[in-house]
């Protein structure tokens, strides 16, 4: 299939991505599908910051927290330095950042002028 996709036209690549490049695609995204660790995500798209802070950021136990951490690190959508004692997160790859912020951004926008929010339009099966 060619051609234009919802207004995206693709880099002039004919074939389809490999089972193992879509298989790692939907474990990132079925990561980010919790909205705990998208809203980690995203304060982390923000800027670097360490685990106490994106705790009181996003409004989670500490414990809960460094879990999801865990396995955004795993799977190599965030990484992390020691400073001093403090472990410091961040996002090293600028096209997950990208996707984390028009994502957000794009239901943002959707959701202020939607008649029907997206939630909505799941139960419905629509």
């Amino acid at each position: 299939m060619t051609g234009n996709a919802g207004g995206f036209e693709e880099p002039s690549s004919p074939a389809d991505p490999s089972a193992e490049v879509l298989a790692e695609a939907a474990v990132a995204f079925g990561l980010l599908a919790s909205s705990a660790r998208l809203h980690l995500m995203w304060a982390l798209s923000q800027g670097e910051c360490d685990v106490t802070h994106l705790a009181d950021r996003v409004g989670g136990a500490l414990p809960a927290v460094s879990q999801h951490l865990a396995k955004l690190k795993l799977a190599g959508l965030v990484r992390s330095r020691r400073e001093g004692r403090r472990q410091v997160y961040y996002v090293d790859d600028p096209d997950v950042v990208t996707v984390v912020r028009v994502m957000v951004g794009q239901l943002t926008a959707r959701s202020r002028t939607a008649l029907v929010p997206l939630r909505e339009l799941r139960r419905t099966g629509g």
